[in-house]
């Protein structure tokens, strides 16, 4: 256990102290954690799970320490103790790296009293009671409270302790406040009244989601800058989800943030077992060479909240394990330090375990595949937060086919076109990045003048970055399509018909035609491109004898075409992403893959042949390639929690070897041993005789 704390004595209280703070253990006291909780027995958790670093609630809400700041709360039950201290320092003698956390969301009725203006206004103008506790109140994260009063407390906790950072949960605030303060500096800034509630159509709502991301992107700086006055080695970390990079101003991240922290703790519902692995691709889809961390939870992350409870181990290894074969840092977090229940703590080691085994493989790195689907930020902004997920379909559906068509991809945001970021890529996708700027346009049109194959579907470039839809597509030129009418729907009972040879139409043998989609685009074929698939015009779903087609299939419903500059386009004018995300058709699922293999125009870099479900994510060095394959074939694959591990047969994994490159070494690094591996036409073959959860190959070059 030691050997993995040992690496931390090199960067301990050095600016670059995050990167080999892989492992990572959170404890969120409650307030009567002094009297009750056993340090001895958490100790011993940061051993047993090779943990190298701990995040420890400190303050904010509740202080865990003697805390000398007016009104900031220290727990009743603290008595003369410090166990936030305490632990710092037992973690400090591990050599393991230390973070803070505060939670500014609530105050209790003194704050309150004597600082009216700390907390939240409804929009009736009534003070903001908990939702969850009433007895406390919820802060405006607008105001003074996290721009005067926080500050104080993070210097405080700062200079007092020897810690790495501070990390803050809850700290973006809860919808719109409607204080005389934010309406007057929001009136300002924007010449708005308060809006109401959320309608992405609604100017006064897009205006205040620019001055809600200004206001709390200034607050990074403000606690960053206070931090590293005090102690210049360490940092503010914001918690945050993937999809909070489109809030903030990006400059500002890169500046302030050395790594980023992911809270998205677990399946909710009905979620995909991939989720994890794509909250990495989501941030590496903006900032791709900075350290990510994936909070899971110990307990279940449905609605009804049972925060101290303990989900499956099967689960919360499914979850730190898909994290950690996309190259995330692995965290778990406990609520409460009491603990009643401890079938969490073996499989939290044993995927601990796992992340430390394949960590001396992937941390010198790249993620390195050919294909990247485009996070589309300028759309997804015109949505209100609680509707995003709607409007995330089409991407999450194209997600999951290219993981059912073992395809390697990753993650680009729309914020950051730039040359180096596209030409990493052979081929990107738009699933439905309806707002593209001018700008997005032109640096998606250069891409593929250099060569770049592009493949969009439904209302992609049709409108601009304001969302408002243009007469022609951005990207008509590259689509080969001509912009007719549309979009139309929910139009039921609609098809696609193959329409000649084409090796986007192959594999449908027997059918004359497929399902189609539920919103359509009329358009019209344009340079020469070919048209593999025609729409079926509408012909009625009742009563049940008058359900067949009146006319032949007409108007284009897939476009292909040779670019002229090396690459690939192909435009789909319908919901196919949607569509295959509410209904996983096998026939849409095809049509994506075959999309997607004639897009690329070569065999891709890596296939993967063998039953089962395989997340697969490929990384290389100027030494080889390594390639995570991870078991997601399970009947529990798309709702949790799991309740057993299948593992799965063997799989042949045949890999391009770069010009003026051999193999020198096969090497399977979880089972720790050599594989065997053969040469043919280029390509090594390699047999990975099993995965029970994850495998990594590993390749190295001569």
């Amino acid at each position: 256990m030691l050997d993995a704390r040992r690496q931390n004595t090199g960067t301990l209280r050095t600016p670059d102290w995050f990167k080999d703070a892989t492992r990572w253990t959170q404890l969120t006291f409650v307030e009567d954690d002094p009297e009750k909780y056993d340090p001895a027995f958490w100790v011993d958790v940061f051993k047993r799970t090779r943990s190298n670093a701990v995040c420890l609630s400190a303050g904010g809400y509740i202080a865990y320490y003697p805390s000398d700041v007016p009104y900031h709360y220290v727990s009743k039950y603290l008595g003369g103790k410090d166990i936030f201290g305490a632990l710092v320092d037992a973690a400090r003698k591990l050599d393991m790296h230390v973070m803070a956390r505060v939670d500014p969301h609530a105050i209790h009725d003194d704050a309150a009293r004597a600082h009216p203006e700390w907390v939240m206004i409804n929009a009736d103008g009534t003070p903001r009671r908990h939702w969850a506790y009433p007895d406390v109140w919820v802060t405006n994260a607008y105001g003074d409270y996290n721009t005067v009063f926080m500050p104080e407390v993070v210097k405080e906790i700062v200079r007092k302790y020897d810690i790495d950072a501070v990390f803050a949960n809850r700290w973006q605030g809860h919808g719109v406040d409607y204080s005389e303060d934010s309406a007057h500096r929001f009136k300002d800034m924007f010449g708005h009244a308060l809006p109401k509630k959320p309608d992405a159509e609604d100017p006064a709502w897009q205006a205040w989601v620019q001055w809600r991301r200004r206001v709390l992107t200034d607050m990074i700086a403000q606690w960053d800058d206070a931090v590293k006055a005090i102690r210049p080695h360490a940092s503010f970390i914001p918690n945050m989800g993937g999809a909070s990079l489109m809030e903030f101003d990006l400059s500002v991240i890169a500046r302030h943030c050395p790594f980023l922290v992911v809270d998205h703790q677990g399946r909710k519902g009905l979620e995909l077992g991939w989720s994890a692995g794509r909250n990495g691709k989501r941030i590496r889809a903006t900032f791709p060479d900075r350290p990510v961390v994936l909070i899971t939870s110990i307990g279940p992350e449905e609605e009804y909240r049972w925060k101290d409870a303990v989900t499956s181990g099967e689960e919360m290894q499914l979850w730190i394990n898909d994290g950690t074969a996309h190259g995330l840092y692995a965290w778990f977090t406990k609520f409460n330090g009491v603990v009643p229940d401890e079938r969490w703590v073996e499989p939290v080691a044993d995927a601990f375990a796992l992340q430390a085994a394949v960590e001396p493989v992937l941390e010198s790195m790249k993620p390195a595949a050919e294909i990247a689907v485009i996070d589309p930020s300028t759309t997804l902004r015109h949505w209100a937060p609680e509707e995003r997920p709607n409007a995330e379909k089409h991407d999450l559906g194209f997600y999951h086919a290219l993981v059912e068509a073992r395809l390697p991809f990753e993650l680009l945001s729309d914020q950051v076109l730039t040359k180096e970021n596209l030409d990493r890529f052979k081929l990107i996708i738009l699933a439905n990045a309806s707002c593209l700027s001018d700008e997005q346009n032109a640096a998606i049109r250069a891409y593929a003048e250099r060569g770049g194959s592009v493949i969009a579907s439904y209302e992609t470039s049709l409108r601009d970055e304001t969302g408002r839809q243009r007469q022609e597509f951005g990207l008509s030129e590259l689509f080969g399509a001509k912009f007719v009418a549309g979009p139309r729907g929910i139009v039921k009972n609609t098809y696609v018909a193959l329409s000649g040879d084409h090796p986007i139409n192959e594999g449908y043998e027997g059918a004359e035609r497929i399902m189609g989609g539920t919103r359509l685009l009329h358009v019209e074929a344009t340079n020469g491109s070919k048209t593999p698939f025609l729409y079926v015009p509408d012909f009625p779903d009742l009563p049940m004898e008058e359900v067949y087609p009146r006319k032949a299939p007409e108007g284009a419903a897939v476009i292909a075409r040779e670019t002229g500059t090396g690459g690939r386009a192909v435009y789909i004018p319908w919901n196919i992403g949607e569509i295959f995300w509410e209904v996983f058709a096998v026939d849409h699922a095809r049509l994506i893959a075959n999309a997607v293999h004639w897009a690329l125009g070569k065999t891709p870099r890596v296939t993967v042949m063998g039953p089962g479900v395989v997340d697969l994510a490929l990384r290389e060095n100027s030494d080889g390639i390594a390639l995570s394959l991870f078991n997601l074939t399970n009947p529990m694959m798309m709702k949790g929690p799991i309740r057993e591990n299948y593992p799965l047969a063997a799989q042949t994994v045949s890999v391009e070897i770069p010009a003026g490159k051999s193999v020198a070494r096969a090497w399977l690094v979880v089972a720790d041993r050599a594989a065997n591996v053969s040469v043919k036409d280029g390509r090594a073959q390699v047999e990975v005789p099993g995965i029970e959860r994850l495998e990594v190959l590993h390749l190295s070059w001569k």
